[in-house]
């Protein structure tokens, strides 16, 4: 994660009835990474919320300064002070949470949203991430967990070049998808129309840019991985987007 247009900015869609509601909690970390063998973890992570109202955002760092009872009854509080932390209960709409570092600071860091409420009619629909792909170690990875008992149809995109529409500089110019489910089976997707063309066109949400990947899959209960490079080793901005678009219930992160 850098400074400017290249922190992590994450995208939640949640649905439901109008008077439903979905409770999260989010979280940005950062030098808890260590303990993984993350190299270059970012040391002290900021995390602002925003809806589509205009207000200005909730924003915490260092998640004991505010909401601290709140947090540790999820019992998924960060395991260091500096890392920040959100619980909130969203009405159906679009949110962004955007982890930057404070003072400027740059670093991986990872940002997550998990579902408090899983029985509610809330859900969430989409969960999508925009920071800067680099390298090795410092492409971008998206995980989530899909639980109940039955599959959930998903769709994820990675998105680069399309959003030079949108103003956005130094877009990633071809990325490629990787998807990994916890026994390591992979699939792969460089430029979505090259397989798998008719079932993402029929989620009428395919990938603006030919150059762009995609993955539609049917999912049992587990945990994923979708990793964003690209192609020959080529960095930029882009964009990881996770769909659910069938039956069963997600926590994406």
């Amino acid at each position: 994660m850098q400074t400017g247009e290249n922190v992590l900015i994450s995208g939640i869609i949640i649905q439901g009835p109008a008077a439903s509601t979905k409770r999260v909690i989010m979280r940005a970390l950062g030098p808890s990474l260590t303990v993984s063998a993350v190299p270059t973890a970012l040391r002290d992570p900021l995390l602002e919320l925003y809806d589509d109202s205009g207000l200005p955002p909730f924003q915490n760092d260092n998640w004991r300064h505010t909401q601290q009872a709140e947090i540790e009854a999820t019992k998924l509080q960060p395991s260091d002070e500096r890392e920040s932390a959100i619980v909130m209960s969203l009405p159906p709409g679009q949110y962004t949470a955007v982890m930057s570092g404070v003072d400027g600071g740059t670093g991986v860091g990872l940002t997550e949203i998990y579902d408090l409420t899983r029985d509610s009619q809330a859900t969430v629909g989409n969960i999508s991430t925009r920071g800067f792909v680099g390298t090795d170690n410092n492409v971008m990875i998206g995980g989530f967990i899909l639980d109940g008992s039955g599959t959930t149809d998903v769709l994820i995109r990675a998105i680069g070049p399309s959003m030079a529409d949108d103003g956005v500089p130094n877009t990633l110019a071809n990325p490629t998808l990787r998807l990994t489910d916890g026994n390591g089976n992979v699939t792969f997707n460089d430029n979505w129309r090259s397989n798998q063309q008719a079932e993402i066109s029929a989620t009428t949400i395919p990938p603006e840019d030919d150059r762009e990947a995609a993955i539609f899959a049917t999912l049992p209960a587990g945990t994923y991985t979708a990793i964003v490079a690209g192609a020959e080793g080529t960095s930029g901005v882009a964009l990881v987007e996770i769909y659910s678009l069938g039956a069963g219930s997600s926590v994406a992160r």
